[in-house]
């Protein structure tokens, strides 16, 4: 018996998805970027919805400088751990920014954001906690609970009443609740009530962390995500991000007011025995925080693109989410329809992200589009018309 029989019902899905010479969507190539819009895919240049470069710092030239001068002077790596020999003064100058850009006192900062969630949900809850957790939560927020072999109750999605619920039968049982939920949820870009969910965590004495990868520097006044534009920061016990979503670099953190934040260094396993981020990526990422700091206009602008896609989608009679954000899915029936919609998108020129069941919300494949502040107003209306003329070819829509 072969080690890959089991995945053999996962080669039949992919056969399905790439038969008659389609493309695998999951491999998609982008041979060069032209821009933080544009990039080179299949020799043509073609338009980047799909990115989630939200404010396009992955091209800024002030990240890029940094990075090079860095790279000089720090060498292209660190080869231990951040228990080991992987902190460096640039480790440590990176999470005192990161803190002092939140207004906590304290910050850990992880090689990826996936590593973030894994490290900090498997530390903070034990076998004998609880997890209480979206339905709709990320992979990384699953597979930190499975770590951290706590007991793990789901709440529906968006649903503060429902958590509420699941709390009261917890009422005078032993051991933590921690509340995991997300700012921007990453299929359908709708955004998490945060002030209802932090006054549940109020009244049950329940923990709160807010994993804002997608709405950092896209929402509050000064871009610290739901929570800030919620006026509920000081409810939320930890904040989780990622570097590679709004700041265009990579790596994750996490940042609190509890002291004891520190111990996690010591326990968590994804940061223990994992190499730390390259003293490059660190200074660009330095970099691109500062101009995300420096430039409100980027969230703005943002901001006014995600509704312009969103508005234009529906106008088109293309099904989306409820609500304009970075994030606009397009939610089509079929798998089949789904592939062939996607494949035609990049005939066109225009590049975005395929979602198929079972990692999608309700079973239902999507078209996931990301929006930047750098897409101008005319590559977008352009994106607009080709996704109407693929849905007139496919009879999608009006």
């Amino acid at each position: 018996m072969s080690i890959f029989t089991k995945y053999e019902p996962l080669a039949r899905s992919l056969a399905a998805v790439t038969h008659g010479g389609g493309r695998n969507p999951f491999s998609v190539v982008i041979d060069r970027p032209l821009s933080s819009t544009l990039g080179m895919i299949e020799g043509r240049e073609t338009l980047l919805f799909g990115t989630n470069n939200y404010l396009g710092l992955s091209q800024s030239e002030a990240a890029i400088e940094a990075a090079i001068d860095t790279l000089r002077t720090h060498g292209v790596g660190t080869t231990g751990s951040r228990i080991a020999n992987g902190t460096q003064s640039l480790h440590r100058q990176l999470e005192a920014r990161i803190a002092t850009f939140f207004r906590r006192r304290h910050c850990m900062v992880f090689s990826t954001g996936y590593q973030a969630n894994l490290g900090m949900i498997s530390a903070l809850a034990g076998k004998d906690d609880y997890l209480l957790l979206d339905a709709d939560s990320h992979a990384s927020i699953y597979d930190g609970s499975r770590l951290s072999q706590a007991q793990v109750i789901r709440f529906r999605h968006n649903d503060p009443e429902d958590l509420h619920k699941r709390l009261r039968r917890l009422d005078g049982t032993p051991g933590a609740k921690l509340i995991v939920v997300e700012g921007i949820y990453s299929m359908m870009g709708d955004v998490v009530p945060m002030a209802e969910f932090a006054a549940v965590k109020r009244e049950s004495g329940a923990w709160l962390l807010a994993d804002e990868a997608h709405s950092v520097g896209v929402m509050g006044e000064h871009g610290r995500g739901v929570a800030e534009a919620s006026g509920v920061e000081a409810d939320v016990d930890f904040v989780v991000g990622t570097f590679s979503k709004s700041l265009g670099t990579v790596g994750g953190y996490c940042v609190s007011d509890q002291d004891g934040l520190d111990l996690i260094r010591l326990c968590s396993r994804p940061y223990m025995f994992t190499a730390s981020l390259p003293p490059d990526v660190i200074a660009a990422t330095m970099a691109a925080l500062g101009e995300l700091e420096r430039r409100p206009e980027l969230r703005h602008r943002l901001m006014d693109n995600a509704r312009r896609l969103h508005a234009g989608l529906n106008a088109i009679g293309l099904r989306t989410g409820p609500q304009a954000s970075p994030i606009v899915s397009v939610v089509l029936d079929e798998v089949d329809q789904a592939v062939r919609f996607w494949n035609r998108l990049l005939d066109l020129g225009v590049y975005v992200n395929l979602s198929l069941p079972p990692a999608t919300p309700d079973q239902h494949p999507l078209l996931r589009t990301s929006v930047m502040a750098t897409h101008t107003a005319g590559q977008i209306d352009h994106a607009i018309e080709i996704f109407a003329t693929v849905a007139r070819e496919m009879g999608v829509g009006r």
